[in-house]
Formats: structure tokens, C-alpha cells, sequence
């Protein structure tokens, strides 16, 4: 019997590879994890996306340990995740923020016991003993969540005493977090951790302070509502608080989507172009349908142009690394003719809009006429919407950019967020196989290739929207969680996607669902019917 650490140091000798935990038998285990039977066995490092997640949450517990031993007053919240960082915030008694002599204290403190190897360990312990430690810590919401999961055991990880939870795996000791960097950042600061595909260094600082503020701003609705973690939102569901959970989640919406359209009138005599993107499954549809419903509520009057209708043959479709379709790409997207009937219409032209035959891979024009008349306004939605090459002939001033995304404001716990990207990849599964006929398997062995493309030719535009749309609600991940489920179960244990299916379900075993019946309080015009549709469920 040995350990996983043990036979790769024994295949590979004491300079072995520094990996961070492993897949075995398609199932991700810490490298402690003990080897009694035959077993396949992939070891993954920083590249593989498993790697990295281990990689994070170990730092995290790290920086917890840093902040309990150098300011035991202080409580640290991780709130979420910026470029290859994660956002951060020291709570002192007495209200005082972050400096850069508390950041550089605490990256020493870091760093030293980086230094000591300290080794990170696993107990499992009874869910009633893991409240009573999270309590005496100071995590009530950890210790909710314990109560609402209602299983009888739970994993707690020490570090030189300390107790916490995560929700995976960590790395063996403290000496693999050797890369990372604090630095003050908005109204917290930054943990940064390696690129992907750089594991020796982090990036330079990101300039993200509009995408900050819109978390933000949703944390503090989510005080309001009194959902701001898993646990309570659980508990609201448990106790019956349905309807109202989801009408409160709806009126936020709507209010921002009015907020919205007021901003785009006090243009109106400039702006003739909105346009809408962000990263998949962000409800970018839903986005611009529920803005052109306002607008026409003030007197304009909208016509909405699917960008996605001017993409170029499947023939002349780019492919990637793998040889694949890339349809992320900017090379996609047939600009020039775009930009031809963008100001041919703006010019009071009438102009043939195409139609993407999806399933032929083709353009096709069925006679469909577009002019724009007074008092109307063009709303254009797709990932590249933002991008200034892909309306380069349209002046700058004519134009109302907006990016919408699924920021997840919601946390696991005091110091563990929720993925955004989870959330996205969660609706994009549930959407493709109910209306576009793509199994889960295909939806998670596709979706490092769209996240790729979405770094590539979405993120970098972010900032340059003039306001950011925040399409996440509250209680969608515990409305997807039963429409998910059964997906992620058909996958079976020698897939490729099988790994991330069990993590995924691992993940969506902390929430309370809510009952399929449940699902008519949700309104048919809600972002989330653009996932789940409009059928009722039970």
C-alpha cells in the first residue's frame, strides 16, 4: 500500500514532477490519497484545470492561516474571482481598510510558511462536531451550510492547527505555493495566483473596476435579500420562501434593466446602435430582448439584429489548434458585410437581413427587409459585440455598449466563492441538450476550448462597455440543479468529461432544490427560461 505521492516519487525518483493531485480512475484524489487496488492514475500539475483549482483553494487556506496569525482581530472574506485572482477583504473592528504595509505583512507571513513546508491534513468528522469548529471559528455560514446539506459527515483540512473546509482536494503541504502575489486593488485586494499556462508567474495587476463594482452591488443585494451564501439560501428553501425569493430576484432585474434603457434615452440623439456581449450562456438574448421591451415602454422603438445570423459558411468557418470549428473566433464573423449593412441602415437604407441556417452551416436570405424609421433604435447582441472591429465603420458616438455576464455573487462560504463560470457552463449544459440537441459529455469536452476563445476575444473588451449587466439571480443554480442532474449522470466513468460531471455534481449536492412545480413562479420573460424554457416541470 503507498500513496499517491509515494509511487510518483517512486516512478519518477526524488526529483519527480511537483504535481498537485491526481485523477484516479477518473476521479480527482489529493495526493495523500492511499492506493490499495489496481487503478488508472493520471497525475495532473498547474496546466489541467483541476490542477490549478487545487492550486487556488490551497492558497487560500494558506492566506487564511496568514491572516489569523498576523491579524487575529481581522475576518478575511474571498468574494470572487478577477483575471487569475481572487478579490479579497480584511474586515477589522474597526472599520479601517486594507493598506499596502498590511498586504506586504501578510505576503511575508505567506511566504514564511511557504518556506516551513507546513503540510496540509484531512479529517472527516461528523457534521454536528464540524458546526460546533466552524462556530468557534467564527464561520456561521459554513456551519449553516453543514445544517442545510444535512449529511452526516464532512471533510475539515488543518494547517498548523487551523481548521477550515473546501470543497476539493489541496496540495500536500505549503512548499508547492510558491507563486503568488497580494496587491491592494479597488475597495479590497488581489490573491494572485499563475496564469494557466505560465505556472512561474502571476499577471500584472488587472484594471477591472467596473466588472468589481457590479459584484459588489450585487452582494450587497444579496444582504438585502438575505441570500448572500449557499446556506441561506438553502434555508429560505427549506422553509417554503420560494415565491418570494424568486419575485424579489426578478424585480432586481427588472429595475436594472429600466436603469438601463434610461441611460441609453438620455443619448438618443446620438446613440442609433446598442450593442450587447458577453462570454456564453450569459443571457446576452434575454438581455436584449428585456431592454428592447423598456425602451418601447419610453416611446422607441427597437429592432433587434442577432449577430449570429452573420456568420461565414461552415466551409469558411476557422478551426483550432485541434482542428475544430472555432466559432469563438473574430474570423467567424463575416465583419466587412456586417459593417456594409450596419451603415446602410443607419443611413435610413433598407438592407436584406441573412438568416444562419445552424444546421447546414450556411447563410441564407429568405427575404427578410430591414429599415430603420424614426424612433428607431438597432439593438445588436453577440460575443463580439464590444470588440471595436467588429462595428468599426460605426462612429464611436453612435453607439451604447453593454456587457452581460453571470456574476455569481453568490459564495459557498465565508472564504469560498462560486465558480461564475460554473454557473455559465451549467446553463449552456442544460440549454444545448434541451433545445440543441448536444449531450452534457459534449457540452464540458467543448467547454475549454469556448472559455479559450472567451479570453481570447471577450474579457480583454470588457471594461469598454458603458454599463455591465449582471444576469445572475440568486436561486438559479438551486432551479438548475434538477434539470442538470440527470444529464451529468449519463455520463459514464471512462469519459473524458467524466471528472468534471462528478465535481459538478459534487458541487450542486450543497443546494436545496427548488421543486420543479416551484418553477411557475418564475416569469416566462426571466433569464433563466432562456435555459430551462417555458414547460412546466412535475
Amino acid at each position: 500500500m503507498k500513496t499517491l505521492y509515494e509511487l510518483n516519487v517512486q516512478q519518477n525518483g526524488k526529483d519527480a514532477p511537483r504535481y498537485l493531485a491526481a485523477l484516479v480512475d477518473n476521479r480527482l484524489k489529493s495526493l495523500d490519497f492511499e492506493l490499495f487496488n489496481p487503478h488508472d492514475i493520471r497525475f495532473v500539475d498547474y496546466t489541467h484545470p483541476d490542477g490549478r483549482r487545487t492550486y487556488v483553494r490551497s492558497l487560500s487556506f494558506l492566506l487564511q492561516r496568514a491572516v489569523r496569525n498576523v491579524f487575529p482581530e481581522a475576518r478575511l472574506r474571498i468574494s470572487f474571482s478577477v483575471t487569475n485572482s481572487l478579490y479579497c477583504n480584511l474586515e477589522f473592528p474597526d472599520g479601517r481598510q486594507e493598506t499596502d504595509e498590511d498586504m506586504a505583512i501578510l505576503e511575508a507571513a505567506m511566504l514564511q510558511m511557504v518556506a516551513a513546508n507546513l503540510p496540509f491534513t484531512r479529517e472527516k468528522i461528523r457534521m454536528e462536531q464540524a458546526k460546533d469548529l466552524f462556530r468557534e471559528n467564527g464561520f456561521t455560514q459554513k456551519a449553516l451550510l453543514q445544517e442545510t446539506r444535512g449529511h452526516f459527515f464532512t471533510s475539515v483540512y488543518y494547517l498548523k492547527g487551523y481548521a477550515d473546509t473546501f470543497y476539493g482536494p489541496l496540495v500536500p503541504s505549503t512548499g508547492y505555493l510558491k507563486v503568488f502575489h497580494l496587491v491592494r486593488f479597488h475597495n479590497g485586494f488581489l490573491l494572485q495566483y499563475p496564469q494557466p499556462d505560465s505556472p512561474d508567474q502571476v499577471d500584472i495587476p488587472p484594471k477591472l473596476h467596473k466588472l468589481a463594482d457590479v459584484f459588489e452591488e450585487y452582494m450587497q443585494w444579496g444582504n438585502i435579500m438575505g441570500v448572500k451564501d449557499i446556506g441561506s439560501l438553502n434555508r429560505k428553501i427549506q422553509h417554503e420562501e420560494v415565491k418570494d425569493l424568486i419575485l424579489t430576484g426578478e424585480a432586481f432585474h427588472e429595475r436594472r434593466y429600466a436603469a438601463i434603457a434610461d441611460a441609453i434615452l438620455a443619448k438618443r440623439e446620438n446613440v442609433k446602435l446598442v450593442l450587447i456581449a458577453g462570454p456564453s450562456s450569459s443571457g446576452k438574448t434575454t438581455t436584449s430582448k428585456r431592454i428592447a421591451t423598456q425602451l418601447k415602454i419610453m416611446g422607441m422603438k427597437p429592432v433587434v439584429l442577432e449577430m449570429d445570423n452573420y456568420f461565414v459558411n461552415r466551409e469558411d468557418t476557422p478551426r483550432d489548434a485541434e482542428g475544430k470549428y472555432d466559432y469563438e473566433s473574430l474570423k467567424a464573423m463575416d465583419v466587412p458585410f456586417l459593417n456594409r449593412q450596419l451603415k446602410k441602415l443607419l443611413n435610413g437604407e433598407t438592407v436584406e437581413i441573412p438568416v444562419f441556417d445552424f444546421v447546414k452551416g450556411q447563410r441564407t436570405f429568405i427575404g427578410k427587409k430591414l429599415t430603420l424609421g424614426e424612433n428607431e433604435i438597432l439593438i445588436m447582441e453577440g460575443i463580439h459585440a464590444l470588440n471595436p472591429g467588429v462595428t468599426r465603420d460605426v462612429p464611436a458616438k453612435n453607439k451604447y455598449k453593454i456587457y452581460a455576464s453571470a456574476l455569481t455573487s453568490l459564495s459557498m462560504d465565508e472564504n469560498n466563492r462560486i465558480s461564475t463560470t460554473d454557473t455559465r457552463m451549467i446553463r449552456r449544459m442544460v440549454r444545448d441538450a434541451q433545445f440543441r440537441g448536444t449531450s452534457a459529455e459534449e457540452t464540458i469536452l467543448r467547454w475549454p476550448s469556448i472559455s479559450y476563445g472567451e479570453r481570447q476575444n471577450i474579457f480583454p473588451f470588457q471594461e469598454e462597455a458603458d454599463v455591465m449587466f449582471n444576469s445572475a439571480l440568486p436561486y438559479e443554480l438551486a432551479v438548475l440543479k434538477s434539470h442538470a442532474e440527470p444529464l451529468l449522470h449519463r455520463i459514464t466513468p471512462i469519459s473524458a468529461a467524466y471528472p468534471e460531471a462528478i465535481r459538478l455534481m459534487n458541487f450542486l449536492s450543497y443546494f436545496t432544490p427548488i421543486h420543479p412545480k416551484e418553477e411557475q413562479y418564475i416569469p416566462y420573460i426571466s433569464v433563466i427560461r432562456e435555459f430551462i424554457g417555458t414547460t412546466r416541470l412535475g
